[in-house]
């Protein structure tokens, strides 16, 4: 049976069964629902497939079509790309059978075909082997991104949408830019081929500030955030939680795969910049948050903020805080997927998210407001939660280098959280308006926001599996140990 496991290309199920499951949805619309909840199940058992291939046999390096790099197309998975392809597939699933209820039929129609297909792509981008597959990847992923974030229809979704489509031309631009030049230097693409040929240069490293230019912008890094709280707020409910959970995860996941491979020895101070870019983010997007009025522009400017968390590990450049970002970054996945779902249901439950009049609404919802304060102290970093893990460990990075400073901002990020955690929850227990609107809300809309929050909390006690993961033929797992 081990053999057989072991034999069958799990490398390229995980791209082509949502890519078929796209198509289907729109050739056969009627069963859109059921068919987008099978492919989701069944990309989860692919990737937990693949989990076991590498588990036996190591990194994997496939060519497409049997032509291998530098002529062909490779894809590879090591423990890196492993653990986002695990990410994406558990976020999805919970997506999955939340849109199985959100959305009206004529609004499901274009939603099924739209996300399968961002996940073949997202799938795609986690195992590309070389830098223009990588673009190649991102830019469908950006193209169905913003036509899902336009499904909601508004004025303010079709603004945010047409702005989110400008910034990422313009980062995929900036991109392809440095790809240009980095070919003229080294003459291939490949990752692995790149990592043992490139360098420095001034070709080298104009490619890597263009690079990570772009990278950055459709990261949403402070400064470069100011398309991502109204693309976020205004995207349907399941919308902003696989763009705040997984797409803006893509371009770190680029970023993060050339700085191991070979951005690290070229960039230089460049750390240093990150590092501060991240802090401001952590600060400036805690604060936005706290200012809010709406439940869905505070967790976007809760995103912004999150995501300054991860580039706290470059100046660090420790294996310790690399684990500890990627941490963060599965765990905030899960909570704020499950944060989005359950503003969706307060929203869909009583026509609006002004959080001066969530008292009522959420005492009615009581696996809603659950399921919220659970991502809650996911994201504040209190333990057992998965956030405080990843937490720890960058705390842990920061203080055997000696950067202690960083560590200040980790606190100060979590009394951030916590505020406008607290400010949230504080309305259910002192005011009590009456709810204008009532809507009747299904309960596969509460279960499956309740079911990611738990599992942000439960990464936090089962940490061996996450980590365990990373090892797998990772540059995080093998080197950078500091």
């Amino acid at each position: 049976m081990e053999l057989i496991l072991e034999q069958v290309p799990w490398i390229v199920m995980p791209i082509i069964f949502p890519l078929i499951g796209s198509m289907v949805c729109f050739l056969f619309p009627a069963k859109a629902k059921s068919l987008g909840l099978l492919t989701s199940l069944v990309i989860l058992t692919c990737v937990i497939g693949l989990g076991w291939q590498l588990k036996a046999l190591g990194p994997l390096r496939y060519p497409m079509g049997g032509w291998g790099a530098p002529l062909g197309i490779d894809l590879y998975a090591d423990g890196l790309s492993l653990l986002m392809l695990l990410m994406a597939a558990l976020v999805g699933l919970g997506i999955s059978i939340y849109s199985s209820s959100y959305f009206c039929r004529d609004k499901a129609n274009h939603f099924w075909p739209l996300w399968l297909f961002l996940c073949g792509a997202l799938n795609a981008l986690f195992l590309s082997a070389d830098i223009f597959n990588l673009y190649v990847t991102l830019e469908l992923l950006g193209l169905t991104a913003v036509a899902l974030v336009a499904l909601a229809g508004s004025a303010n979704a079709l603004i945010s949408a047409m702005r989110y489509l400008l910034v990422s031309l313009l980062g995929s631009l900036f991109y392809l830019l440095g790809i240009a030049l980095i070919y003229h230097s080294v003459g291939s693409l490949d990752i692995a081929i790149l990592a043992q040929q490139v360098e420095p240069s001034p070709a080298v490293w104009a490619a890597v500030g263009l690079i990570s230019t772009g990278l950055l912008l459709k990261t949403a890094l402070f400064p470069m955030h100011f398309w991502l709280p109204p693309a976020h707020a205004s995207a349907p409910a399941p919308v902003s939680a696989l763009m705040s959970a997984l797409v803006v995860k893509a371009s770190f996941y680029i970023l993060l795969r050339m700085w191991l491979e070979f951005f690290q020895t070229q960039g230089g101070s460049f750390a240093d910049l990150l590092g501060l870019l991240g802090a401001a983010a952590v600060l400036w997007g805690g604060i936005q948050a706290l200012r809010q009025t709406r439940l869905k522009l505070l967790i976007a400017y809760s995103t912004v903020s999150q995501l300054g968390y991860l580039f706290l590990a470059f100046p660090l450049g420790t294996s310790l805080a690399w684990k500890g970002a990627l941490y963060m970054l599965f765990s905030h996945a899960m909570a704020k997927a499950a944060m989005f779902m359950a503003a969706g249901n307060i929203q869909f439950f009583a026509g609006h998210d002004r959080i001066a009049e969530l008292g009522p609404i959420t005492q009615r919802l009581p696996l809603t407001l659950t399921a919220f304060a659970l991502a809650g102290i996911s994201l504040m970093g209190l333990p057992p939660s998965g956030g405080f893990i990843g937490k720890w460990l960058l705390l842990q990075a920061s203080i055997e280098s000696g950067q202690w400073w960083w560590g200040i901002i980790l606190l100060l990020g979590g009394f951030l959280a916590a505020g406008y955690v607290f400010k949230v929850i504080s309305h259910v227990f002192t005011h009590d308006q009456p709810i204008s609107r009532a809507g009747t809300l299904p309960a596969t809309m509460e279960w499956s926001a309740l079911g990611l929050a738990l599992i942000a909390v439960l990464l936090g006690m089962f940490t061996y599996w996450p980590l365990a993961i990373l090892e797998i033929g990772s540059p995080i797992g093998t080197g950078y140990s500091g």
